[in-house]
């Protein structure tokens, strides 16, 4: 049995050099750094004793590596690991999964060997505030979810920031904007905590605040099986920005602000109170609490840790890829929404999507400058 995993990063951009460092600074116990990919020869200037190569193909089939760490441009998600998975290895790829459900669907196709471990780089689920969340929610303690508000509109991003590569912020090199670029973390974390909406009317705006041809301003409207409404909000172009997450149950309020989590819990049920009650102005009578955690961050390097261990120990994964097309389907279908001017039924359709996207690349007539910038630290973008 092997004692280490030999890992190499395709696509060496900011948030793949980021692992690939990492990783060769050996912060992953019983992980190396095996080789790097990426189509600039450039970028292996900073890795000069690592093995690379400039197709990903051939770091796939060169037997240097046990898995990869997918980080390229979001489209090449879906064809890259379709071919590590067929060809053996173990994949984890950067959010999200792929651009469109259609793709998600074909790359969670290609997963046949139970034995493959295959991961998505969804590290927000390690941040201790969120998993408290998840647990109080879980564990019934707000009862059941009637309403959602997240307002996340503390993606703020500059023009020098869409200027950094031509493939950001287009259809055709993206596929999308602020909800398949900033927001799959929140979209995640929002299904993995209060499950999957039924249907989706949204309005979203197109190159609003940027000279781009994608969505950078976002208002979605949410309905859930039970009955439940929601509300997101999200944006790259407003600054100073809010993030502030509701969730509104028979039991109270959670609020989820700055780091700290206010839990508003009424000492009955809303629903019994309002029926059983003999007063005509009251309330139903509540504790104020400040619900601890533990101050963790999600760390990227919590979910390559994890990757590692499900393979050499076949620990259960955090996040199995598969996971993935949630938060895929959830942004799709906020687009579809919007472009459609109509309310959108889940499961969306995802073929009438890839459709519509195709269209959209196709009736492009965008032309993205791009312009080459200094050096930037990608951790200045973790939140």
């Amino acid at each position: 049995m092997a004692s280490e995993v030999r890992i190499g990063v395709i696509g060496l951009g900011g948030m793949g050099g980021y692992h690939a460092r990492y990783l060769l600074e050996g912060k992953i116990k019983r992980a190396k750094l095996g080789a790097v990919c990426d189509v600039d020869p450039s970028a292996f200037a900073k890795f000069p004793d690592v093995k690379n190569y400039t197709d990903s193909a051939k770091l796939i089939r060169s037997g240097d590596v046990d898995a990869v760490i997918i980080a390229t441009p979001h489209y090449y998600h879906t064809t890259i690991g379709i071919d590590a998975l067929e060809q053996g290895l173990h994949v984890l790829t950067e959010k999200p999964l792929s651009v469109h459900k259609a793709d998600c669907a074909r790359l969670i196709a290609a997963h046949k060997n139970p034995k493959q471990v295959f991961a998505i780089m969804f590290q927000s689920r390690t941040n201790s505030l969120y998993k408290k969340v998840k647990k109080i929610v879980s564990d019934g303690e707000l009862g059941e979810i009637r309403r959602v508000i997240w307002i996340v509109t503390d993606w703020f991003r500059s023009e020098a920031y869409y200027a950094s590569g031509g493939w950001r912020a287009t259809w055709r090199g993206e596929g999308g904007g602020v909800l398949i670029n900033q927001c799959p973390h929140n979209l995640d974390v929002l299904q993995w905590v209060c499950g999957m909406p039924a249907r989706i009317f949204a309005r979203v705006t197109f190159g609003k605040y940027h000279a781009i041809e994608v969505e950078d301003d976002v208002t979605a409207y949410l309905e859930y099986p039970n009955g439940a409404t929601g509300v997101f909000i999200a944006t790259t172009g407003e600054a100073p920005g809010t993030n502030r997450w509701e969730i509104h149950g028979e039991r109270g309020r959670l609020v989820v602000e700055r780091g700290k989590i206010s839990f508003q819990r009424t000492e009955i049920p809303v629903t019994e109170y309002s029926r059983t009650t003999k007063e005509i102005w009251s309330q139903p009578p509540q504790w104020n609490i400040e619900i601890p955690h533990a101050g963790e961050g999600g760390a990227h390097e919590n979910i390559t840790r994890d990757f590692v261990e499900a393979i050499l120990d076949g620990k259960p994964l955090i996040v199995r890829a598969e996971e993935g097309i949630n938060s895929v389907e959830i942004a799709n279908s906020i687009i579809h929404s919007s472009l459609t001017g109509r309310m959108v039924d889940l499961p969306l359709d995802a073929e009438a999507y890839e459709k519509q996207l195709k269209d959209l690349i196709a009736n492009s007539k965008f032309e993205k400058k791009a312009v080459a910038g200094g050096e930037s630290d990608i951790t200045a973008s973790f939140k």
